[in-house]
């Protein structure tokens, strides 16, 4: 028997700054809802948080996310918004998957919005359900190349997304 594959749709955009960086985000937002994993896939300094810190600012009504601490040493930080919690992870310093169950990971996929940076920290446990987010340098400083990738239910929503 062979396993069947989920649906998958994938989109480029390019982003000129960080205030692009930032639309993206927004616009993603506008379609978050509970149970929703975000993966955001990129090296070092190529805008994860920048996109993160959008994001929870967009669906916290909070001017860019300026509250939005980086949550590198926790881990993990919670924020209750109109939209339901977000929780924001950063596994960079995980040593293996199983610590994420620690953090609420659990929860958070139940009935939150999970964002998560270094999503390949997770292995099996990351779920198939998701949208991928990958950032890339460009050519100019600040700009960057997104990567979208709608897996499972996000394959549909990725289609009718509204990008800036």
């Amino acid at each position: 028997m062979i396993a069947e594959l989920a649906p998958e749709t994938t989109r480029r955009l390019a982003l000129a700054d960080e205030a692009a960086t930032a639309a993206l985000a927004r616009a993603v937002a506008r379609d978050a809802r509970p149970g929703d994993v975000i993966a955001l896939w990129g090296d070092l300094g190529a805008g994860k948080t920048r996109f993160a810190r959008a994001f929870i600012g967009a669906l916290a009504g909070e001017d860019e996310g300026e509250e939005v601490p980086s949550p590198t040493f926790t881990l993990v930080q919670s924020y209750d918004t109109p939209a339901g919690t977000v929780w924001h992870f950063d596994l960079y310093r995980l040593d293996s998957p199983d610590e994420v169950l620690e953090l609420g990971f659990e929860e958070a996929l139940a009935d939150g919005i999970a964002l998560i940076e270094w999503p390949d920290r997770l292995g099996p446990l990351l779920p198939r359900d998701r949208l991928d987010l990958a950032l890339e340098f460009a050519d100019a400083a600040d700009a960057r190349v997104a990567r979208l990738t709608g897996q499972g239910a996000w394959a549909e929503r990725l289609r009718k997304l509204v990008l800036p």
